[in-house]
């Protein structure tokens, strides 16, 4: 790939990623942070798998970033890798994820390191923000 293009990707993902970094979600971009974090983690953890297509832009970031500000139980820390972008780290990532084919975006509800709630492309494609927040939100009161 030429220096152009990956200078241009770097910079059209950058609002991508902020909006969910801004909203307080810690941001792994290698699979050795990937690793280390989880390795330490145990309690609950959201993880989100961003991606550039419009259904992460129009409803997988808004229904993360508002059910993480609006929920009265919350996952104890919130994670994202960014398909296509950090290639290693969304791979790292995807072996936490047992049993769930890769799904760009999405998310994953995880309790002391086993998948416990995922929710794929599929299920965000053709649902409203409320439903995606909801289906979050009532994943966070049953295992947060």
């Amino acid at each position: 790939m030429s220096m152009a293009y990956e200078e241009y990707m770097r910079q059209m993902v950058k609002p991508m990623r902020a909006e969910l970094t801004n909203a307080g979600f810690e941001e792994l971009t290698t699979a050795e942070e990937v690793e280390q974090f989880m390795n330490e983690e145990d309690g609950t953890v959201l993880v989100v798998v961003n991606s550039v297509c419009g259904c992460a832009a129009g409803l997988a970031r808004p229904a993360a970033t508002q059910s993480v500000l609006n929920a009265e139980k919350k996952p104890d820390r919130i994670v994202t890798v960014f398909a296509g972008q950090d290639k290693e780290a969304t791979s790292k990532m995807r072996e936490y994820f047992k049993g769930y084919e890769p799904s760009s975006p999405s998310m994953a509800l995880l309790k002391n390191g086993e998948v416990v709630h995922f929710i794929p492309r599929h299920e965000i494609e053709g649902n409203s923000i409320e439903e995606i927040m909801g289906n979050l939100e009532s994943s966070f009161e049953k295992y947060c």
